[in-house]
């Protein structure tokens, strides 16, 4: 039995002993979850430093503050969530229990990405533990230090029966999708993505998939340039633009393309100073492989800012591309890194027009001034997710929903979300062994007499309020005890 089989074993008959069902057992994990993000923020910070070059207070700001307020959030309204949910009634159920059960599904298999790795690793699990599951947790190989860090530390913290850490290459993954799963939330890209629904097919196992895409960041005339540039630039620089939902390409009229270019360039310097490579805010390129991937997208485009790089550092400067064409390198795959590409239209519609001729992206992002215009671009495209005005930040919103749609994902989480992405909510219907004569109306032999009134109970919608319910009950007596009579006196 392999090591992946064992692991996975292990977190299935943990999961059946019932323990993780028990509210106040799921509370204490989670708050151990969060004593570890608290303790082992050095462990953390200096793990991404070596896999990211990321900063000592980047660290808190772009992971461990969102996981911290996540955990808040369902130790807050566990027991809420986890109640039975009371659903509306129909002339057939009025005296009967009608409601919604959460479950937990079984054990889920998290598989993590590198970028963020512990917002979009530990981010999920959250959301599986609040829901009672078992989980096997997978972080990216590719963030390796990151990775020996999970594997090392979090088993002194949670349940490592029913919370197993698994690490490894391509190898040990597909030994994980070779087990039956009762959910796999998996964070990547697409191409894994279609491994993973193909080995989840053979099981019939759920899947959420959270994925990416070409984001575009359209740009209106009426606008404060200014502001939008400073917040296209923040949210297309972060992580050295390793991050799903950065602003993948800008749209703007022609006669905007020069100030975008130097309000994102005063706006670089700002940031990253004169010299990014020495700024200690700004990051590195993962690995040479996605280094040269990079710069072989730079084929045939105009740099208008940056261009910067070294192989050996898998440096790349913050970089702009002027007068960029919808058949360019850089526009025929997701960019995943801190390179930004300007492409002119010459009006919201032909900016609406590229848009919906290609995959739906993971996020919109739209800067007007005009909120007619707003609310037409949000009706009028899809996406996984909207913001105006400001990029990014609408992942940290945990009353939204965050996922996407078509080829940039499946499923969502964040918050209550999470929760019941993760959990099976069951209907349920308890009905007394009374008032039968209401139901002679489904019993043979069939007439026109009892299908009016199947008509009249079924289809018949009303919103019942404490009278509406008593004088219906009274109605229902009156109507059992007529039967009655009919049937006993004639």
């Amino acid at each position: 039995m392999s090591r992946e089989q064992k692991a996975v074993d292990r977190a299935r008959k943990a999961f059946l002993t019932g323990r993780s069902k028990s509210l106040e057992y799921r509370i204490t994990q989670l708050k151990n979850l969060l004593r570890f993000v608290k303790e082992r923020q050095m462990e953390i910070s200096e793990g991404l430093k070596k896999d990211l070059r990321r900063s000592e207070c980047g660290t808190p700001l772009y992971e461990t503050l969102g996981l911290e307020s996540e955990i808040n959030l369902a130790v807050r309204n566990l027991k809420q969530w986890a109640a039975p949910r009371p659903v509306s009634k129909s002339m057939m159920t009025i005296s009967d229990q009608v409601y919604i059960q959460p479950e937990p599904l079984g054990v889920v298999l998290v598989i993590g990405a590198w970028n963020y790795p512990w917002a979009v690793t530990i981010g999920p699990l959250v959301g599986a533990m609040a829901a009672g599951n078992a989980a096997v947790i997978k972080p990216s190989e590719v963030s390796s230090h990151t990775s020996k860090v999970m594997e090392d530390l979090l088993p002194l913290y949670l349940d490592k029966e029913l919370y197993p850490v698994v690490t490894g290459g391509v190898t040990e993954t597909q030994e994980l999708l070779k087990q039956r799963f009762d959910h796999i939330f998996y964070t990547g890209n697409g191409t894994v993505a279609k491994i993973i629904m193909e080995a989840a097919a053979k099981h019939l196992t759920p899947t959420t998939l959270e994925l990416g895409g070409k984001s575009p960041c359209y740009i209106d005339k009426n606008c404060d340039l200014s502001i939008a540039c400073r917040r296209i630039a923040w949210g297309k620089y972060s992580n050295c633009g390793q991050t799903c939902i950065a602003p993948d390409y800008i749209l703007c009229d022609p006669s905007m393309q020069d100030r975008v270019i130097e309000e994102i360039k005063k706006n670089i310097k700002e940031f990253y100073t004169e010299d990014p490579k020495k700024c200690q805010d700004y990051g590195r390129i993962i690995n040479q492989r996605h280094f040269k991937r990079l710069m072989a997208l730079l084929d045939g485009s105009t740099i208008a800012v940056g261009g910067e790089n070294e192989e050996s550092e898998c440096y790349i400067g913050p970089t702009v591309l002027r007068d960029v064409k919808p058949d360019a390198k850089v526009m025929q795959e997701e960019i995943f890194g801190p390179l930004l590409p300007i492409l002119t239209v010459s009006s919201a519609d032909e900016a609406i027009k590229f848009i919906n001729q290609r995959e739906k992206p993971l996020a919109l992002y739209i800067f007007s001034s005009d909120n007619k215009l707003i609310k037409r671009m949000i009706a009028e495209t899809s996406s996984g997710g909207v913001l105006a005005n400001d990029c990014l930040m609408h992942f940290s919103v945990t009353s939204l929903p965050f996922g996407g749609v078509g080829n940039s994902g499946m499923g969502h989480y964040h918050g209550k979300y999470g929760f019941d992405n993760l959990s099976h909510l069951r209907g349920c219907l308890i009905k007394q062994l009374k008032m039968e004569g209401v139901n002679k109306m489904r019993y043979p032999p069939h007439t026109a007499d009892k299908l009016g009134w199947a008509r009249f109970f079924i289809l018949k919608h009303v919103d019942f309020g404490s009278l509406g319910r008593m004088a219906l009950y009274i109605y229902m007596i009156l109507k059992y005890l007529y039967n009655f009579i009919i049937l006993t006196c004639f």
